[in-house]
């Protein structure tokens, strides 16, 4: 039991991590969100490396997303916007021109939808 543990505990570390860093490149790259990434990497570390989540929720750049969010204190209108602009382009531009199949367009477009009602039920920052 212990080995699948680890194995476990190192899969959410790796998972993490990869979301920390498509966090910090969605900061360059504006179709790629930062937050979610960034909220994903905060709910691998919290299960699986306690250091990487202090870290992670100390940082003086990423901690004020996390705990912005965690705490219900909400997020910037700007970056409303942008998510949910972004959301839609990528959503849009995939159920569009990528994706053939009609079942999977409705569940994009469900995603989206949903993903948007949640991010508008968020408080907006000042």
């Amino acid at each position: 039991m212990n080995k699948i543990h680890g194995m476990i505990k190192g899969t959410l570390i790796v998972i993490g991590t990869l979301s920390i860093v498509l966090g910090v490149v969605g900061i360059f790259l504006p179709l790629l969100p930062t937050t979610p990434f960034l909220l994903l990497g905060s709910a691998c570390y919290i299960r699986s490396s306690e250091k990487l989540y202090k870290w992670l929720i100390e940082h003086k750049k990423f901690g004020i997303y996390i705990r912005n969010y965690q705490e219900k204190r909400g997020i910037p209108l700007k970056i409303k916007i942008f998510s949910i602009g972004s959301l839609w382009l990528s959503i849009g531009y995939s159920a569009l021109f990528i994706v053939s199949s009609i079942m999977i367009k409705l569940l994009l477009f469900t995603i989206a939808v949903g993903v948007t009602i949640h991010i508008l039920s968020l408080k907006t920052l000042k």
